[in-house]
């Protein structure tokens, strides 16, 4: 699959960072350690990060500051997770949310 991460721009520098796996809904994906967990979902082309509760609509990254609930996800077993801006790290377990969250 192609990345869909950008690699230069002429304002913002990209320092260089270890590229790290982790298992999202048991698919291996690689990452930069220490993005955001959605940032490297988002560059996998994942863009359907959780489904409304109520609605079972599909919600992808909205706010990415950790206001809104569009990104939770069970991380490592922990629900609730705000993966826009949990930093990544190597071996992280990722499950998409479904409902409230349950801990594992």
């Amino acid at each position: 699959m192609m990345s869909m991460r950008l690699t230069s721009h002429p304002i913002i520098s990209y320092p260089q960072r270890r590229t790290v796996e982790f298992t999202f809904n048991g698919q291996r994906l690689q990452g930069l350690e220490g993005e955001p967990i959605a940032a490297a979902l988002y560059a996998a082309g994942i863009r359907i990060l959780r489904h409304s509760p109520r609605s079972g609509r599909p919600r992808g990254l909205f706010c990415a500051i950790g206001n809104c609930s569009s990104c939770l996800m069970t991380v490592d077993g922990v629900p609730n997770v705000r993966v826009c801006v949990e930093p990544l790290r190597a071996g992280m377990v990722v499950m998409t949310q479904e409902g409230k969250g349950r801990l594992v």
